[in-house]
Parts: structure tokens; C-alpha cells; sequence
């Protein structure tokens, strides 16, 4: 089985199928439901990014996974109570950034760049639902998830190299404008 399909099959069928055939209601039980969606996907999405370094037995990925995460965690844990404010529903005063979407973008951008594109669109979708539930849920307001999501991007586009592909890089600096491309081998 491939990547591709492994990929396809596990967001296909165990994540986004449920999300279609369930119509999310404007009501108590559909918002907890939500909540309860995106709270499982924030355990899923990091699993299945770090599980599928071990499906295509990269350790290097691996490793690259370790270091993104752990600096994601650090800095919006950091972010939480450095810029201690206060939630919408008035929970606690953690509300920035929103951690959910930075663990979850972070898992979604890790396979993004690590296995491509075609495998993390099902990631990203996840990944914005979790940060919509967060919304909807009132434990976040918009710039939070906005901000999380950037960290979890950012976190992982810095530690994470592609495998075994192409790269394909816009160059603009100054007086220059292009493309580089790569491969890791």
C-alpha cells in the first residue's frame, strides 16, 4: 500500500467521510459534537504524522517531526502565558495562541512538506476544522486560531525537509527572481 493510499484511506474514511454524512446543527448537542470532533483530531493528526514516518521507515523524518513539535509546543505554550488573555467564554486566560491549531497545523504542514501536497490537503482540512471548532466552541477567538495555525506552520516548515523529492523553491531577492530546484536523495 502507498503512502498516497494509506493517506487517502485513513482521512477518506476514519476522519472527513463522518464530517460529511453528519450535518453540523446550530444546537447544544452539534456544537458539543464539534468540540468533541476537534478535540479527537488534535490527538489524530499529530498520530498519523509521526505514524507515517515509521510507514515509510524515515527516521530522519522522525527526528524532524521531534524538533518541530517540541518547538511548537514551547512557543505557544510560552505565547499562552506571556500574553496571558483571556478566553471568550472566560475559562482562563490562555486563549493565545490556540494550541489545538498549532498542534494540528503542525502535524498537517509536517506532511506537507515532508511526504507533499497530495497527502496533507485531507491534513489541512482536518486541521481547519479543529480550528473552527475552537471558534465555535468559544474557548478561542479567530486571531488565536489564525496565530496557532502560523506557529504550527512555521514550526514545522523550518525542521522539516522533504523525502526523497523534488523541491521546487521561488527565489526573489533583490536584483533576482527564480526558481531553485533540489533533491534530497
Amino acid at each position: 500500500m502507498s503512502i498516497q493510499h494509506s493517506f487517502h484511506f485513513i482521512f477518506t474514511r476514519l476522519v472527513l467521510l463522518p464530517f460529511i454524512f453528519f450535518p453540523l446543527q446550530q444546537t447544544a448537542i452539534a456544537a458539543d459534537t464539534l468540540e468533541k470532533s476537534g478535540d479527537a483530531l488534535l490527538l489524530l493528526l499529530p498520530a498519523i504524522a509521526y505514524g507515517s514516518t515509521f510507514y515509510a521507515n524515515d527516521a530522519k523524518g522522525r527526528t524532524q517531526f521531534y524538533k518541530a513539535a517540541a518547538t511548537n509546543l514551547i512557543i505557544t505554550q510560552g505565547l499562552k502565558y506571556a500574553t496571558n488573555k483571556e478566553r471568550p467564554n472566560k475559562e482562563d486566560n490562555l486563549s493565545f495562541p490556540s494550541g489545538h491549531s498549532s498542534v494540528t497545523f503542525q502535524a498537517a504542514s509536517f506532511i506537507h512538506k515532508r511526504y507533499g501536497t497530495k497527502y496533507a490537503l485531507p491534513a489541512y482540512m482536518a486541521a481547519t476544522l479543529v480550528g473552527y471548532s475552537r471558534v465555535k466552541a468559544d474557548k478561542h477567538y479567530t486571531e488565536d486560531v489564525l496565530a496557532g495555525a502560523a506557529l504550527g506552520i512555521m514550526s514545522s516548515f523550518y525542521f522539516t525537509k522533504p523525502y526523497k523529492s523534488f523541491t521546487l523553491k521561488p527565489i526573489v531577492d533583490k536584483d533576482t527572481y527564480g526558481l531553485s530546484i533540489s533533491k534530497q536523495w
